[in-house]
């Protein structure tokens, strides 16, 4: 088979490092979070979004909530070098992104479905019909991701700095003046660009971060929760408790059962 659709699998399952010869992989994720690991690179997971894979790269999952959305995968031998020449350089102008961030308005939801629904059907034109739908779906892709880059100003650029940083530093840091200080800017600034890039404060965004990671090391490892505690480096584990049921409602104890029953 040159081109299949599926529902992402909708559970919290950690996955092995793996590779699809041959096929380039498409994920569209409407819910979920974790992290998502493609070669030597990890990705917080924050939908909506898009991942693509190209043949032969390396990737595994982490989730920590439980994931929704589609995958796309194909072969370009799916495609007539001639007479499809248009959708094979959309492909490989989009193939140049590893990942694009979609808004609520702009996730290509409703594409999606009517491609997996032909695809169920499968009868005649049906794979004629799947091909406009894609090339629909992958002329979006790239212009969204044409218009991202065509519109980076100076808050989408500090706003990326501060992802990266959260990326590198948490869990080891915890506060808001401790990113802002590492940016030179002032944390009212740093919580004026988040509220603006992603409607929360830079201390909703840090907690957020802390939630996933100890998730991650809740359902992914055997640490106890002390053990935890110190990797994510709170002061005892009273606090981490604390913290993580202001946020979860539940304790992490509960929260681990919880996944394991």
């Amino acid at each position: 088979m040159t081109f299949r659709i599926s529902r992402f699998k909708e559970q919290i399952k950690k996955t092995n490092p793996h590779k699809h010869e041959e096929y380039y992989e498409l994920i569209f994720l409407s819910a979920g979070e974790g992290f998502h690991y493609i070669e030597e690179e990890r990705f917080v997971v924050s939908p909506p979004e898009f991942y693509l894979l190209k043949p032969f790269q390396l990737h595994y999952w982490q989730f920590t909530s439980v994931p929704k959305g589609f995958v796309v995968q194909f072969k370009l031998s799916e495609f007539d070098g001639i007479n499809e020449n248009s959708l094979l350089e959309i492909i490989r102008k989009l193939s140049e992104n590893t990942s694009i961030k979609f808004t609520a308005e702009n996730y290509p939801n409703t594409l999606l479905n009517e491609i997996y629904e032909e695809f169920q059907v499968n009868s005649s034109y049906s794979r004629e019909i799947i091909h406009g739908l894609l090339f629909a779906l992958f002329g979006k892709l790239l212009r969204i991701s044409e218009t991202h880059d065509n519109n980076r100003t100076r808050h989408q650029s500090i706003y990326e700095r501060f992802m990266l940083l959260l990326m590198k530093e948490s869990p080891r840091l915890h506060k808001v003046n401790e990113f802002a200080d590492l940016l030179f800017i002032t944390p009212q600034y740093l919580n004026l660009i988040c509220r603006k890039q992603l409607g929360k404060s830079a201390r909703e965004i840090v907690a957020n971060q802390l939630m996933i990671e100890a998730k991650r090391y809740l359902l992914h490892t055997d640490h106890s929760i002390n053990e935890i505690a110190e990797i994510m480096y709170f002061t005892d584990s009273s606090n981490f408790v604390k913290f993580f049921k202001k946020h979860e409602n539940v304790t992490p104890v509960q929260f681990r059962e919880k996944h394991f029953q």
